[in-house]
């Protein structure tokens, strides 16, 4: 399966990049095209609400920024990975960018599974980001492969690359 894994934090060496690094490990261990991008490093801005996708743009946005980079390899993706810190309750601004400019294509077209890997340094903060993932893969009709979350006492452990694996034994 082709994989795209957005990997939201602005942290090389955190505990959501380790995330993200392990489930691409294990997916292309299991044979998966993986593509790894953190969308931290990226310009996108959030969308505009202009509806120029939906009716000039037929289906593209007017910003040219680092979006325009994403779209094309979103298109092509089976599996798409969200891998967020968890900063304040819900997913960081950083992954929310991109969520939110995947509006003009209503969903990448090709997406049939989604996961979600979460770190954060408290337990208990996960709840706001689980329902908006849980939103997503009901409006897109895409399959939950699952969920990983990781406290600060659980970061980069072998119980939680363990619980990566198999969510990529889920697909």
């Amino acid at each position: 399966m082709n994989i795209v894994i957005l990997q939201a934090s602005p942290r090389a060496n955190g505990s959501t990049a380790w995330m993200a690094q392990e489930y691409k490990n294990a997916a292309e261990a299991a044979g998966h095209q993986v593509t790894l991008i953190n969308v931290s490093h990226k310009k996108i801005a959030g969308c505009l609400a202009c509806e120029y996708c939906h009716t000039k743009g037929n289906g593209a946005c007017i910003q040219k920024d680092d979006m325009q980079q994403l779209y094309p390899v979103l298109a092509e993706a089976e599996v798409l990975v969200l891998a967020a810190p968890i900063y304040y309750f819900t997913l960081c601004a950083q992954i929310q960018a991109p969520i939110q400019r995947m509006y003009c294509v209503n969903k990448p077209a090709k997406v049939q599974k989604m996961a979600l890997l979460m770190s954060s340094y408290s337990p208990g903060v996960y709840n706001g980001a689980m329902a908006e993932y849980h939103d997503i893969c009901n409006y897109w009709s895409v399959t939950d492969t699952g969920i990983v979350t990781a406290k600060n006492d659980e970061q980069k452990t072998d119980g939680i690359r363990a619980k990566i694996a198999a969510l990529v034994s889920n697909l």
